[in-house]
């Protein structure tokens, strides 16, 4: 994945980890300009080392872009459903839910987890 204009990054680090936005601008080759339609993440300069790149490319956003034209292309182009369709962001909801889990739960899965082990085995 390289480092683009119009690139849909995640944030790792700060007040708004987790929250999606998108690269405006390169300032040089250790931070971008990043902006987001969301009012949780503000238009402001963010090192390249905690930002997460992911697959997602809005082609027709123009360098510098302001906020308005962010959240108006944003929403023509259904970000938030390409980003909740994409295996990374699948990836990150199951990491949460597992880790959410309590004791009980745990033992529930591996329970199921037996069972189905011993009827794919029954079928073979």
């Amino acid at each position: 994945r390289r480092v683009e204009v119009g690139r849909l990054v995640l944030l790792n680090n700060g007040p708004s980890a987790g929250q999606l936005a998108v690269i405006v601008e390169i300032i040089d080759h250790k931070r971008v300009l990043i902006d987001s339609p969301d009012t949780t993440v503000a238009r402001q300069s963010f090192p390249l080392a905690h930002v997460s790149l992911t697959s997602i490319v809005i082609p027709s956003l123009p360098r510098g872009a302001r906020t308005a034209i962010v959240s108006k292309i944003w929403e023509n182009q259904s970000i938030d459903e390409q980003w909740s369709n994409s295996a990374f962001a699948k990836r990150i909801n199951s990491n949460n839910r597992r880790s959410a889990l309590n004791d009980f739960d745990r033992f529930k899965v591996m329970v199921l987890r037996k069972q189905r082990r011993f009827e794919v085995r029954k079928a073979l």
